[in-house]
C-alpha cells in the first residue's frame, strides 16, 4: 500500500500553518506557528498508525525536508 502524502506549508491569508493531505487537497490540520506541528512527534501521531510521508516547506513556499512516519517505511532508495 502506498504512503499517504502530506503538505504542511504556510496560508498567508488566514497566517496559519496548515498539513494538507495532497491526494484529497483537504486541511487536515492547522497550527499557529510551524514548531507546533514538527516538534515532539505531532506528526506522527496525526498520521497514525499507517503513517504517510510529509513535505514541509518553508515560509516562503520553498520545499525545506521531508519526513516518513514511521521511519522503517521510509523507501530504501530515497535520498537522505
Amino acid at each position: 500500500m502506498p504512503l499517504k502524502k502530506f503538505t504542511l506549508d504556510f496560508n498567508k491569508k488566514r497566517e496559519e500553518w496548515e498539513l494538507t493531505n495532497d491526494q484529497t487537497n483537504k486541511v487536515v490540520e492547522t497550527f499557529d506557528i510551524k514548531s507546533d506541528a514538527t516538534a515532539g512527534g505531532v506528526l506522527k501521531s496525526i498520521l497514525g498508525k499507517d503513517g504517510g510521508s510529509v513535505k514541509i516547506k518553508k515560509q516562503n513556499n520553498r520545499f525545506q525536508e521531508e519526513r516518513t512516519y514511521p521511519g522503517k517505511k521510509d523507501p530504501k532508495n530515497s535520498r537522505g
